[in-house]
């Protein structure tokens, strides 16, 4: 019996890290609820697909090519492995660009509709940001009104979707040294659309059969993506919505309240979700959620719809891609808003055995079982004014509650233009304490750890155990997406976490007065990352691009073609890029050679595979240091910085609360409480008990 109970508690840690997660795992199997943990574990990856070794372009195969000698064999057609490897890939990243990328045309047209007065509700809320822009786009500003402006950016911007000739614009706002490599090689992205569409021709069945070609086909297409589409979809969701500073919120389940009409979005675009937000504080809605027995009206936020309204408006999320199901299986959430992206079809089944309404909202997206309303820009603030009344209607169809008592404190919204401002104030804003503090040896590098959620790994461990191990080895870190969303569950986005930081880098960022985990924002925001490491390099002292710089790009827990497309579009920029899981071609040295040794020859970046944390952390310091060498920077020393600040002050605390008999500590900042105790961080959050409840 000890054995089997031993195998469960086994089981049940490597489904994840989150003790959130965990506990509404054991509800789900006390309940009889499947979820995606669940068919991770009854269902098993093809090996073969999996390994990038099947093709399946023509109805000639499936082909695989399998065996001892597989790297010998080929397909009816005659391809061989290191084309069916690479036409695959490719293709990734033609998906993953075209999400990123439609999502910034969808942004684009909105700003066109609001400059043309179709688009009730917005307005252009960041007008410096709309005249930088302007600017990147040779679009004239003076003495002309901010709707003009913004009808030309719109334009501009569409443009570069379809545009016949020419190149992306924005491809200018990268390093002189990168563009001139770019042009060399061919590798400027001409248009996003035309550079998608070609990746999606060369990969069809006989044409581009090189797959050294087709590699760089996908590097191109990339591109088109990072300094493109998603690139503007940042800065225009920045117009329309302002562009983030700091703010503190919290994160997980726990944030969901039992006494209050809870709406939980999801998905990635903010045109609607921003609505939403606006609805949720009206008081007339207030009131009506009061007469249905509520205390009112609570948003919560689950992927990178949750990232984006998070920085910008403090709406806490509930969790990240792998949390969408969990947050269902509380029984607390009245109606579940969807847009576009990483949205299990497996929530409209299980919302049906709950009282909780799955909402999808876009033309794009609909999910058999869903009530469908649709978004339209023009009719925006009544589409969000239904979507909460029909919320607050289902609120008395509740059944019995259970939420898990967690919830950490975050600071989000470190923008590019904060982290300018909040290194050398308005006027004077730079990025030379950063360069300084690198070259010194405080901080030894910089890294950005990104990406998705996946089931077949144990959700969050590859991503806090990067974060954490990395800033105790004085590397600096940014975060985005759903990694983002799990270093903040883990504790890491506060700035308490200082205390857990390696001593240069606690002593840089304890000067400035930010945690050394910065949130950039939602996965479209990468772009945000580019033009960091952009100004990085061309401010001095650390070479003249992203290839010169000490650091590297991590996404350990990739799911979907998006984290390919921007992995290869961080390559193609020159960022050494480390994934985690497994390699989609793995199964073709020549492919798996071409995108790492082949790529640093070619553009100075790479992209690796690492499924083991161990390895892919000392990959990462090797990367870095590597880099530190080539710059002729002092090697990095920990030895010659010492404890600082507070680190006193967070010791004695600990030692205290270790005293006291009511209260238990751990020495990790990774979930430090235990079971049966939460933090208060205000906001109606405080409970009683760790474990949920029935009511």
């Amino acid at each position: 019996m000890d054995d089997v109970k031993n195998d469960d508690v086994s089981n049940e840690a490597k489904r994840s890290i989150d003790p959130a997660a965990l506990e509404m795992l054991r509800h789900a199997d006390a309940c009889g609820h499947e979820t995606v943990f669940h068919r991770a574990e009854n269902m098993k990856p093809c090996p073969i697909g999996q390994d990038g070794a099947c093709c399946r372009i023509c109805s000639m195969g499936p082909c695989r090519l399998v065996g001892k000698d597989a790297e010998n064999k080929v397909g009816l057609c005659g391809a061989d492995l290191p084309t069916v490897a690479s036409r695959h890939f490719a293709r990734q990243v033609a998906g993953g660009a075209s999400a990123h990328s439609d999502h910034g045309r969808d942004m684009a047209m909105t700003l066109h509709a609001v400059a043309t007065g179709q688009a009730q509700g917005y307005k252009v809320k960041d007008e410096q940001k709309l005249m930088a822009v302007a600017a990147y786009l040779d679009i004239p500003t003076k003495d002309r009104e901010v709707n003009d402006v913004a009808l030309d950016v719109s334009l501009k911007a569409l443009e570069q979707f379809g545009q016949p000739f020419g190149e992306i614009v924005y491809t200018r706002r990268a390093a002189p040294k990168r563009q001139a490599l770019w042009k060399q090689l061919k590798l400027t992205p001409r248009a996003i659309d035309r550079e998608i569409a070609e990746v999606l021709h060369r990969t069809h069945e006989g044409v581009d059969l090189d797959a050294e070609n087709i590699l760089k086909s996908a590097l191109r297409c990339s591109l088109a993506d990072g300094w493109g589409g998603s690139m503007l979809s940042t800065d225009i969701s920045d117009i329309l919505f302002g562009t983030p500073s700091p703010l503190s919120s919290e994160v997980n389940l726990g944030v969901l309240k039992r006494d209050q009409v809870n709406v939980v979005i999801h998905g990635h675009e903010p045109t609607l979700s921003a609505m939403i937000v606006e609805a949720s504080r009206d008081p007339e809605l207030i009131a009506e959620a009061k007469a249905e027995g509520a205390e009112g009206i609570n948003l919560a936020g689950i992927c990178c719809t949750s990232n984006e309204i998070l920085m910008r408006y403090g709406v806490p999320p509930a969790g990240n891609f792998l949390h969408q199901e969990l947050a269902v299986l509380t029984g607390s959430v009245e109606a579940m808003v969807v847009d576009v992206q990483c949205i299990m079809q497996a929530l409209a089944p299980l919302s049906q055995r709950f009282h909780t309404k799955l909402v999808t909202t876009s033309p794009k997206a609909k999910i058999p079982g869903a009530l469908h309303i649709e978004f339209d820009e023009q009719r925006a603030p009544e589409t969000a004014r239904e979507i909460i009344r029909l919320a607050i209607a289902n609120y008395k169809n509740r059944g019995p509650v259970h939420i898990p008592d967690y919830h950490e404190p975050l600071v989000a919204g470190f923008s590019h233009e904060y982290l300018n401002y909040m290194q050398g104030g308005f006027h004077r804003g730079s990025f030379r304490p950063l360069n300084d503090a690198v070259i010194a040896g405080r901080i030894r590098g910089l890294a950005g750890v990104v990406g998705c959620n996946n089931a077949r790994v144990t959700q969050d461990e590859g991503i806090v155990t990067m974060i954490k191990e990395l800033i105790a080895r004085d590397v600096m870190v940014v975060v985005t997406g759903c990694a983002a969303t799990a270093g903040a569950k883990a504790g890491f986005l506060s700035p308490e976490i200082l205390d857990h930081a390696g001593p240069g880098l606690r002593e840089v960022m304890e000067a400035i007065g930010i945690p050394p985990v910065l949130h950039l924002g939602s996965c479209v925001d990468n772009s945000r990352i580019l033009t960091v490491l952009t100004q990085v390099a061309t401010e001095g002292g650390l070479g003249e691009d992203i290839d010169d710089l000490p650091a590297v790009g991590l996404c350990p827990e990739w799911m979907c073609e998006k984290a390919i497309a921007i992995g290869t579009y961080f390559a193609a920029s020159g960022a050494h890029v480390i994934f985690g899981v497994s390699s989609p071609v793995k199964a073709s040295s020549v492919a798996t050679r071409l995108m790492t040794e082949g790529w640093e020859e070619l553009v100075g970046g790479s992209l690796e595979f690492i499924p083991d944390w161990d390895e892919m952390l000392a990959r990462s310091l090797e990367l870095i240091d590597g880099k530190r060498e080539a710059l002729k920077l002092k090697p990095y020393d920990p030895s010659q910085f010492g404890s600082s600040g507070d680190t006193p002050y967070f010791a004695a605390i600990r030692d205290y609360l270790a005293e006291q008999g009511t209260v238990k500590t751990v020495g990790s900042p990774v979930y430090p409480l235990a079971e049966g105790h939460s933090h208060d961080h205000g906001h109606d959050h405080s409970h009683s008990h760790g474990a949920g409840e029935e009511q």
